[in-house]
């Protein structure tokens, strides 16, 4: 359930803001957690400074302190690495303490607050536009993850276990599917059928892996355009955001939904559709972008991988989108009956398109 903004005006005071919150409004299209857009009044001027606060979701992040771990880790290496660049500020997520010095807070309720100060003269958008535009999200998506090639030890805590290991998210829909608590299979029986014709596809990546062909490396595993901020003047790459989900994964998972998102020449929850193609020049674009970003830390079978990755990510994200609309709507935020469904049907259509791009 979402919050609302004289909630988040409460939560503002758990954290160190050098001022007075005097609004707070929603922010962002993200579908898990519930993000707002915080002003607040340096006192004795007339300046206002902006801030990102948001409650994590606790469905989704049952332990928020291993997120919050994570965050302050990368976030911490990245700005190290990146002191000598002039606009050193804007590149990384520079987290706000609590009072108490935390990462975060806790409420009366038991949910988790935290705190990002506000990149300005950047925003992000929802679709990718051109060619030129994949081209940049998936560079800085890649230069991300090189950058934490180097991240010293210990390894990353798994925020989300197993969140890109398809077979066993096709097996948590087996499940639901059989299961069918709310009665909802046989609205879905269609797509079930097509989600079994594509079963082939859930254990390349993860085979691969398991085979010792490709390594694990610090990704951030969930490539989307909009967890990118763009300069608003100029359009570039500025910094890397939503980063809940980093932590240990496999880069052609990255890739994969990248291509995903800048590929789909249709909205993301447009429903059935007969006949979707993917656009080859957006597959194209993330490629050379993916490449240029890793600036040759990709093993071989990596890059071999790169081209299916579009479809078995797509596949995972279709059986991902079904299973929360089986188990009633839990994880992704929905806006209608049957929100989770068109969007699992969309991913279906889009899947098999990848898979005839790849060859």
């Amino acid at each position: 359930m979402s919050v609302s903004a004289r909630t988040a005006l409460e939560a503002a005071s758990f954290f160190e803001l050098g001022g007075r919150a005097v609004s707070a409004t929603a922010f962002g299209s993200g579908h898990i957690n519930d993000t707002f857009a915080l002003t607040v009044e340096k006192p004795a001027s007339e300046a206002f400074v902006r801030f990102v606060l948001q409650r994590i979701n606790p469905h989704v992040f049952p332990d928020p302190l291993s997120v919050m771990d994570n965050i302050v880790r990368v976030t911490r290496h990245l700005r190290e690495k990146y002191a000598i660049l002039p606009d050193a500020g804007r590149r990384v997520l520079t987290v706000v303490p609590a009072r108490n010095a935390w990462p975060c807070q806790f409420d009366g309720s038991g949910a988790c607050w935290r705190c990002y100060r506000m990149i300005e003269g950047a925003g992000t958008v929802d679709a990718v536009r051109e060619p030129a535009q994949a081209r940049t999200a998936s560079f800085a998506f890649a230069r991300f993850a090189r950058d934490l090639s180097d991240l010293p030890p210990p390894r990353l805590h798994e925020t989300i276990p197993a969140f890109h290991d398809t077979s066993a998210r096709l097996r948590s829909l087996d499940a639901l599917a059989a299961e069918d608590r709310l009665g909802r299979a046989a609205s879905a029986s269609q797509e079930l059928a097509e989600i079994d014709a594509m079963r082939h596809l859930a254990p390349l990546i993860t085979d691969a892996f398991a085979a010792g062909l490709i390594p694990e490396r610090i990704t951030h595993n969930d490539t989307k355009i909009n967890n990118v901020m763009l300069d608003s003047a100029t359009g570039e790459a500025v910094c890397v955001v939503d980063l809940d989900t980093v932590m240990p994964g496999l880069a052609p998972y990255d890739f994969g939904d990248l291509v995903r998102v800048a590929a789909n020449p249709a909205r993301e929850d447009a429903g059935r559709l007969a006949n979707l193609e993917a656009r080859r020049d957006m597959y194209e674009a993330c490629a050379e972008g993916f490449l240029a970003g890793f600036d040759g830390y990709l093993t071989p079978q990596e890059i071999r991988l790169m081209p299916i990755a579009g479809a078995v990510i797509t596949f995972e994200l279709a059986v991902r989108f079904l299973s929360d609309y089986l188990d009633g709507d839990r994880y992704f935020k929905t806006a209608r009956p049957g929100h989770n469904l068109d969007r699992a049907r969309t991913q279906i259509a889009l899947a098999r398109s990848l898979e005839r791009l790849a060859g």
